[in-house]
């Protein structure tokens, strides 16, 4: 009996609810800790990014549209996709050099902390919407709206509950996203978009990118049709940039240096409200 042939998996990028490769034909040869298993990701290119941004734009409009309790809905059923192939990414977590244990709490946070966001999505709003006090023949109403199109950098230390902590947040506030996975441990979080292309979030909404995080935050944080960049790292350089293209068109920036994703801190109404701007309206008053 012939022994049968190992195929190795490709790993894509995923752009408007499709896998592609990268168009440059480039790809990283990422070597697991043992130094037994190679795989090949794709080396997502700037022209990639600004296809996910041309994308993640033309899924703003109706998913921003669409109820917060619905979004609630489709996160709790990420949330059940992702308990369904728990053992999956336990093992890819094992495969990039975690204990088994480390493995295990890692999954079973990071389903809690869909849970918990889908849970906050037709709630933050009541939480942080007020009646102004006014002295004028009219109401004064303040409430939280969706910014646009955000662009994450990852954590490149945690590689499936720091990615979903950037995502979630931005997203049930009615965001979409373009997001570049960890470098380090890039696994989880390419392989989260096989979760999203067999749930219901509609293509567009969640754009995930593998690459080199050095060649892509320039075009990441200066991008003129991106409304607020989230970076995780401490790379003062990095920073730096960021926070200088944040200025070209004012889009908002959001930082995150040596987060402990674990905590109970790195979760909460605050951090959806971190890409939400604050819309104040007047009403007349009838008589």
């Amino acid at each position: 009996m012939t022994q049968s042939l190992h195929i190795n998996k490709t790993y894509k990028l995923y752009i408007d609810g499709n896998f592609s490769r990268t168009e440059s034909g480039r790809y990283i040869k990422w070597i697991d800790p043992k130094k037994k298993m190679i795989i090949n990701f794709c080396r997502g290119s700037r022209k990639d990014f600004r296809n996910a941004v041309v994308s993640a734009r033309s899924a703003f409009k109706a998913w921003s549209g669409r109820s917060a309790y619905n979004r609630g809905q489709i996160f709790y059923r990420i949330a059940e996709m992702l308990e369904g192939r728990k053992e999956q990414f336990i093992s890819e977590l094992i495969l990039q050099g975690f204990t088994k244990k480390q493995s295990k709490k890692e999954v079973t946070l990071s389903i809690d902390r869909l849970v918990y966001y889908a849970g906050w999505a037709d709630k933050y709003q009541q939480l942080f919407s007020r009646v102004n006090p006014v002295s004028s023949p009219y109401y004064n109403f303040s409430t939280p709206e969706p910014t646009g199109v955000v662009a994450a950098i990852a954590p490149d230390n945690s590689c499936l509950l720091g990615f979903l902590s950037v995502v979630v947040p931005a997203v049930v506030g009615g965001n979409t996203v373009v997001v570049l996975a960890s470098e380090s441990y890039p696994l989880c979080g390419i392989t989260f978009a096989e979760v999203l292309h067999s749930s219901d979030v509609p293509g567009g909404v969640i754009n995930i990118m593998s690459g080199r995080h050095d060649e892509l935050i320039e075009q990441f944080s200066s991008h003129m049709d991106v409304n607020a960049i989230i970076y995780c790292g401490a790379d003062s350089g990095h920073a730096s940039m960021v926070e200088k293209n944040t200025a070209l068109n004012v889009k908002r920036a959001v930082k995150y240096a040596d987060q402990n994703w674990i905590n109970p801190d790195a979760q909460g109404p605050y951090h959806i409200m971190k890409s939400q701007e604050i819309k104040t309206t007047w009403h007349p008053i009838g008589y």
